[in-house]
């Protein structure tokens, strides 16, 4: 029986985000989030689509923000563009400075 060493840990599924984009399309609200690895992680958004954009918005940024806890460690900060077109947003994320709260809040 081969054993693996104890300092090895497996590389996260998930990579760090770094971007997230929100549509709003017939079938409902979607989500691609941007990894640093150059991945994307997309997704349906459980929000109504009769829900106010700002909820989306908050909504998706408490995904992303509880992805990078569980598979990172890591306190994020999401922070949206002004939307170019009424049915789409798009994010930058950050990681939060040391010390402070995470905050997945929607601005914009």
């Amino acid at each position: 029986m081969t054993r693996r060493k104890k300092g090895q840990k497996k590389r996260p599924d998930f990579g760090v985000p770094t971007g997230v984009i929100l549509l709003a399309t017939p079938e409902g609200r979607r989500t691609s989030v941007l990894t640093a690895e150059g991945g994307m992680l997309c997704g349906g958004l459980d929000v109504p689509m009769r829900a106010d954009p700002q909820e989306a918005r908050a909504a998706a940024a408490l995904v992303v923000a509880e992805l990078a806890r569980d598979f990172h460690g890591a306190d994020i900060e999401v922070r949206w563009d002004p939307p170019r077109e009424p049915w789409s947003w798009t994010a930058q994320v950050t990681l939060a400075a040391e010390g402070e709260p995470p905050s997945p809040r929607s601005e914009g």
